[in-house]
């Protein structure tokens, strides 16, 4: 048996190649989110980035974990691309909270959470997803993530908040043309990723107390929405992936200690742990 697994958020994925007794594969490609994007410019991305001549044996079975993918009608529309696409029968669409689930807790019970591009967060009993609560996406929700924090990044700036030193970064990362920012958000696809970029001023002003600001304020909005709307979080480990949970562990973990919570393991990405998992079951 050997698996083809993707791990997919809004701005990338991560799809790695496991049979048995050799060492695994790893491939990248813009991420998908099917709320975001249709069926033929999902289709027409994985023609450009991962064409099926880069394996050169199909494997047995498709797992693929993604944002998105969590209702039947989403996991109907990327199941019929990617059969169409990789020319396998045997394909497993599931949400990216589960992803997250079995790549980090295994078989342990814990709260699950996602901070990426967006967040999401729930209750996994060692088995499944007993509770999640339900996601307003990038315009209403998904407090935390890098979206989040790029709303209030270009408040920031278009407003003058940002002292000197980080409007003169913020113009010399993103330019200084706010129009055409809004533009872009407003009128062309991926806004998402497009907030979720202006991060790069916070990971590289670390110590800026407007910074730390910022990316505490936004985090804490996680914990007050999320978070502790679940009476496990006092009982069990709370486990993190994604690229902002990575970034800011340091917040995440004196978070914890704030609302005496105990912190779990914080990963950048669950694919390791998604490949130890599927490796078990060769």
């Amino acid at each position: 048996m050997s698996y083809l697994i993707a791990d997919s958020g809004s701005t990338k994925t991560d799809w790695c190649l496991v049979r048995k007794n050799k060492k695994a594969v790893h491939f990248t490609t813009k991420g998908i989110n099917p709320y975001l994007e249709s069926a033929e410019s999902i289709a027409a991305m994985l023609e450009a980035e991962f064409p099926v001549s880069q394996l050169k044996s199909l494997p047995d079975a498709l797992c693929y974990y993604g944002a998105g993918a969590s209702s039947k009608e989403k996991q109907n529309l990327l199941t019929g691309v990617l059969k169409n696409h990789f020319g396998i029968n045997k394909v497993d669409v599931q949400g990216d909270m589960l992803a997250a689930a079995r790549a980090l807790c295994g078989d342990k019970k814990g709260i699950v959470c996602i901070l990426g591009t967006g967040s999401s967060c729930c209750y996994f009993d060692g088995k499944k997803i007993k509770e999640s609560h339900p996601s307003l996406g990038y315009i209403a929700g998904d407090e935390g993530s890098g979206n989040y924090m790029g709303k209030r990044i270009l408040q920031y700036y278009t407003y003058g908040t940002f002292d000197t030193q980080l409007m003169m970064d913020f113009e010399m990362r993103f330019g200084n043309d706010v129009r055409a920012i809004v533009n872009k958000l407003y009128h062309e696809p991926y806004p998402n990723r497009l907030l979720a970029s202006f991060v790069a001023l916070l990971k590289e002003n670390r110590g800026h107390y407007m910074v730390e600001n910022i990316i505490e304020d936004c985090i804490n909005d996680f914990f007050q929405t999320s978070i502790l709307k679940y009476r496990q979080s006092w009982k069990k480990p709370l486990y993190f992936t994604g690229s902002v949970a990575y970034h800011f562990q340091d917040i995440i973990i004196s978070l914890c200690q704030q609302y005496e919570l105990e912190a779990g393991e914080i990963e950048q990405s669950p694919i390791d742990g998604l490949v130890k998992y599927y490796k078990e079951m060769l």
